[in-house]
């Protein structure tokens, strides 16, 4: 019986650097989501910049690992972002103004201080959630055909 070699990439490079730089990937995902608002960023981008930080992971290591670490089905993470999307652009007519009609405040946060927050950072957040969700979905449904 011939044992089959067992495919190891062997990048300790790769590896080590993968575990810090994701970190920083996930820290300037999370500053464009917020900065979106008044600057270019937002939901789209920041999206974005997380499912990279996603691919970093599973070209650093594997589809296993990334599972282990975030185990959750991506399909489900695009139809909650979906699912927030359409109730925070359709919530305006519930107070009967016309459909993603905006609200917004200003709250005090930890680390951030004082803060303009929006009803369209829940609609934001869904684009978000709608992004990684496909990205990883597609990204997996790639790797896993092969």
């Amino acid at each position: 019986m011939k044992k089959q070699a067992k495919k190891h990439t062997n990048d300790v490079i790769l590896e080590s650097a993968t575990s810090f730089i994701t970190f920083v990937i996930f820290l300037f995902a999370v500053y464009l989501f917020f900065a979106g608002h008044y600057t270019p960023g937002g939901g789209f981008i920041g999206g974005l910049v997380t499912a990279s930080a996603l691919v970093l992971i599973l070209l650093a290591y594997d589809i296993k690992t990334l599972r282990r670490i975030l185990p959750f089905d991506y399909k489900w993470i695009t139809a909650l972002g979906m699912l927030i999307a359409v109730l925070t652009a359709s919530g305006a007519l519930l107070f009967n103004v016309p459909f993603f009609t905006h609200a917004h405040d200003y709250f005090t946060l930890p680390l951030f201080g004082k803060t303009s927050l929006h009803t369209a950072m829940l609609f934001d957040l869904g684009v978000y959630l709608v992004v990684v969700g496909v990205t990883m979905t597609i990204i997996q449904t790639i790797g896993e055909s092969e």
